[in-house]
C-alpha cells in the first residue's frame, strides 16, 4: 500500500484535520489546508507550491484529481489560489487550477476549471466540461460543454441529490479509513 506523501514546501506544511480521509497514493504539497471530514481519494495530487489551496469541511476530492494554484503575475498580483468551500463534490479525474468552488458546488467527472473561475453554491459543472478562465457559474445553474456554457437551471431534486452525495462521501470515507487501518495491522 502506497502511503500518502505529505510534503512541506517553502516553509509551509500541509494542515490536515484529524477527521479527514487521505487515501493511499495521494500527494499533498505545501500551503494546503484540509477541513474536518473532508476526503481526498486515491491518487490525487494537491500541490500548493506557488500559492495556497484550501479545502473545506465535508468536501470530497475524488480519485485522480489534480489541484494546483496560480502564482502572481502583473495582471493578477495575488495570483489565484484554489479555494474549495464546505460540502463540495469534485468528481473523478478533475483538473482545478486557481479556481474557487463555493460551499455546495458540484464539479463533474473529468472537468477542467481554470484560473479565476468561480462556481457558486448549488451550481454544477457537467462531466467533461472545460470552464475557461474567469468564468462564473451562478447559484442554481448547470453549465456544460467545451468551452462550458449555461445549459439550464437545476431542479430542487438535483440540488437535494448533490447534498445527499456529500453525506454519502463522508460516510464512505470513514469506511475506507477503517479498512485501511485494519489492513495495516
Amino acid at each position: 500500500m502506497t502511503e500518502p506523501l505529505i510534503l512541506p514546501f517553502n516553509g509551509k506544511t500541509p494542515k490536515i484535520h484529524e477527521s479527514a480521509f487521505i487515501a493511499p497514493g495521494c500527494k499533498i504539497i505545501g500551503d494546503v489546508e484540509i477541513g474536518p471530514d473532508a476526503s481526498i481519494w486515491y491518487n490525487c495530487v494537491i500541490r500548493a507550491d506557488v500559492n495556497f489551496i484550501r479545502i473545506g469541511a465535508r468536501s470530497n476530492i475524488q480519485d485522480g484529481t489534480t489541484i494546483h494554484c496560480d502564482s502572481a503575475t502583473p495582471a493578477t498580483p495575488n495570483g489565484n489560489p484554489t479555494i474549495i468551500g464546505d460540502d463540495v463534490l469534485v468528481g473523478h479525474m478533475v483538473m482545478l487550477h486557481g479556481a474557487t468552488l463555493e460551499d455546495r458546488a458540484f464539479v463533474g467527472l473529468s472537468t477542467t476549471v481554470m484560473d479565476g473561475c468561480v462556481i457558486e453554491g448549488d451550481a454544477m459543472l457537467a462531466a467533461g466540461a472545460i470552464l475557461t478562465p474567469n468564468k462564473r457559474i451562478p447559484t442554481g445553474q448547470l453549465w456544460a460543454g467545451s468551452p462550458a456554457k449555461y445549459m439550464r437551471d437545476l431542479t430542487e431534486p438535483a440540488i437535494a441529490g448533490m447534498r445527499l452525495g456529500v453525506a454519502h462521501y463522508v460516510e464512505n470515507a470513514k469506511a475506507h479509513k477503517a479498512a485501511i487501518e485494519a489492513a495495516r495491522k
